[in-house]
């Protein structure tokens, strides 16, 4: 009876203005009520206030553990960081909880939310991706500890996207790679290993097609740019690397531009010497 009627003002204080939550955040800690304030920050993280359930919990955290409700509060903490839109903390705060708890009740939720909100801390594809990594790390660990866990669909979907996050970061590089031509070196080849690498590491990208054509490309122009000693050479592999394009991707509306770089390399060929080996390099 007595905790109702405690939870019933502490509802009505929620619901009234943030100075009421400093008076009690100033009075309790004084009075050292970590109770009440426990009870207080389940009441403002039920009401949506995290900014005030998170200060609330972090007073108490360190009291209430290795009682009852330590385990609690630690996983609401976290969750409070992430409804507030602090990733990358909730992450450290989800990380925290399932070390400490690694068969806690809430274990796997905090592993899902850690790679979750890694993943949306994420920046842009072009800068340091440091994060998108580690949130996939965080998920396969997920899916091998909880392989039939209800987010499991979604902790997949995460990867592939983070994954295609790291691809586009390649395919930038290469495409950059491609752009600078010969200047100062051989920068085809390095457009071509760039996205090969890619390939390898990630087959089942959405960006496969691209991927594949730019390599085309590379080759292609590799070979046009070529001295008379490799032309023979690099305009075979063009023409082998036009055919597997056709051959992986028969319907899409880049195989007119590759059956040009095909036909035009087929005809060079022909009037090469077979040994074309003579030339300096």
């Amino acid at each position: 009876m007595k905790r109702n009627i405690i939870i019933i003002l502490l509802t009505a204080l929620v619901m009234s203005s943030c100075g009421n939550f400093t008076n009690l955040y100033k009075h309790k800690l004084k009075d050292k009520d970590y109770d009440y304030m426990y009870e207080a920050a389940k009441e403002y993280y039920v009401a949506g206030q995290y900014t005030q359930a998170i200060t609330l919990l972090n007073d108490v955290i360190t009291i209430l553990k290795g009682s009852d409700r330590g385990e609690e509060s630690v996983f609401m903490l976290a969750m409070s960081y992430l409804k507030n839109k602090e990733y990358a903390v909730a992450a450290q705060s989800f990380q925290q909880y399932y070390t400490s708890y690694p068969r806690g009740k809430y274990t796997e939720r905090a592993r899902f939310y850690a790679g979750k909100a890694l993943w949306i801390s994420s920046p842009e594809s072009q800068l340091d991706q440091t994060d998108t990594y580690t949130a996939i790390q965080e998920l396969q660990l997920f899916l091998e500890f909880f392989p039939n866990s209800i987010y499991k669909d979604e902790a997949q979907t995460i990867i592939f996207e983070a994954q295609d996050k790291l691809v586009e970061k390649e395919f930038d590089a290469a495409k950059l790679y491609y752009n600078l031509g010969s200047y100062l070196g051989n920068n085809y080849q390095s457009s071509v290993i760039c996205a090969q690498n890619a390939l390898k590491d990630y087959p089942y990208t959405k960006y496969r097609e691209d991927l594949s054509f730019l390599i085309v490309r590379a080759k292609y122009a590799q070979a046009v740019h070529s001295v008379l000693s490799k032309r023979g050479e690099r305009y075979r592999d063009a023409v082998d690397e036009c055919y597997a394009f056709k051959n992986e991707f028969p319907e899409s509306s880049k195989v007119k531009d590759v059956d040009e770089m095909l036909e035009k390399s087929e005809e060079i060929l022909k009037d090469l010497p077979e040994d074309d080996e003579y030339a300096e390099e």
